[in-house]
């Protein structure tokens, strides 16, 4: 695999016939503009979504306002629906999701730094992981690891869905 964590994430997508979309809030766009700077990301990268307020979130991926009341913004739950809404509304095949708290200060109790993260697989069967993970360091430095960290686990969750785990 590549060095360059981005590269390497762009090579499991060309070499397993993944096109990608993204749904991300926390992020702001930060994992297309990672990729974006690569050549050749337009053979993989179908779309991205940036959705910031609970009302986007609703009416461009389907989230549920019922889901947001009951977790939060920042929670599994959200990023889960954020990725099953991004697939609905694209032609991927996979997705990955960002929601979170990129700092500097707490948000609803949500410490600075926590992102929660959804990897959703269409196919048969349907799939989607979701992780909840903190990173540290200020808001840039934050949203870059967070974009950094749901690229380069997508090759992991995708061969756990390989191996036919779905949660």
């Amino acid at each position: 695999m590549a060095a360059d964590p981005v590269v390497a994430a762009l090579e499991y997508l060309k070499a397993n016939h993944l096109l990608l979309t993204t749904a991300e809030s926390c992020t702001a766009g930060c994992m297309v503009a990672l990729l974006a700077a690569v050549p050749g990301t337009g053979e993989v990268l179908e779309s991205g979504y940036v959705v910031y307020s609970p009302s986007a979130k609703q009416r461009l991926l389907g989230v549920s306002p019922q889901t947001i009341e009951r977790y939060g913004l920042t929670s599994e739950a959200v990023a889960w629906e954020m990725a099953l809404g991004a697939l609905k509304d694209s032609n991927a095949n996979v997705a990955v999701a960002t929601t979170g708290v990129a700092g500097p200060e707490s948000e609803g109790g949500v410490l600075p730094g926590t992102m929660c993260f959804a990897w959703a697989f269409a196919g048969e069967p349907l799939a989607v992981f979701t992780r909840r993970q903190r990173f540290f360091g200020d808001r840039a430095e934050v949203m870059q690891q967070g974009a950094l960290h749901g690229l380069t686990r997508m090759a992991h969750y995708h061969q756990r869905w390989l191996r036919g785990e779905t949660a």
